[in-house]
């Protein structure tokens, strides 16, 4: 056998398969995408999600518990790592979803745009993809609210004023400062309790 030098060969976008939401779900039926690897659909690409740490597990932890204490006596509830339908082509599982209803209420369909009040991303090794282009993303699909938390750095990067190309406000927060979701501002979340000390 000859050893050969790897070469790097880089595609062309153009050139790249777009899929549908609908093919998507068609090959995870049919058990093309490997069993047990977690990945979601973004603007017609399928992506792999990376490993949760324990600080990204804490963390989405945290904040959950604080919004179903919140939510608990109104007609919204956070699903953690579900699935979104944005468009046909994009089918992402932000960490966090604060959405208007009941969960049976999505017994035969994913949360849609309209559905959704907040959207959050964990960041740890994933601060660039959640704020260049998950943004846009959710921008584009009109989710009026969408946070990233830089476990990082211990700074919440708070999106609003979604527009057709990205969010015309982006402020980034930073401990001993509150947070409150827009459509919840009576929520006033210290960024102290939702941040593991362990984080950094």
């Amino acid at each position: 056998m000859l050893d050969l030098p790897s070469i790097a060969i880089a595609v062309e976008p153009t050139s790249l398969e777009r899929w549908t939401v609908d093919a998507y779900h068609q090959m995870s039926a049919l058990g093309i995408l490997e069993t047990g690897e977690r990945t979601e659909l973004i603007a017609g690409q399928i992506t792999v999600m990376t490993a949760k740490g324990t600080p990204h597990v804490s963390a989405l932890r945290l904040l959950a518990t604080h919004l179903d204490a919140f939510l608990l006596d109104r007609p919204f509830f956070a699903i953690t790592q579900d699935p979104i339908h944005l468009d046909d082509l994009s089918e992402p599982e932000p960490d966090l979803a604060v959405v208007r209803g009941r969960a049976l209420d999505y017994a035969s369909h994913h949360p849609q745009p309209e559905d959704i009040a907040l959207i959050v991303e964990v960041a740890d090794s994933t601060l660039k993809q959640d704020c260049t282009i998950k943004d846009k993303l959710y921008a584009q699909a009109g989710i009026t609210n969408y946070w990233v938390q830089d476990l990082k750095n211990q700074q919440l990067h708070v999106f609003r004023k979604p527009t057709a190309s990205s969010y015309g406000s982006h402020t980034i927060l930073s401990m001993p400062n509150q947070a409150s979701p827009l459509a919840f501002p009576k929520l006033n979340l210290e960024l102290s309790s939702i941040f593991p000390p362990f984080s950094r």
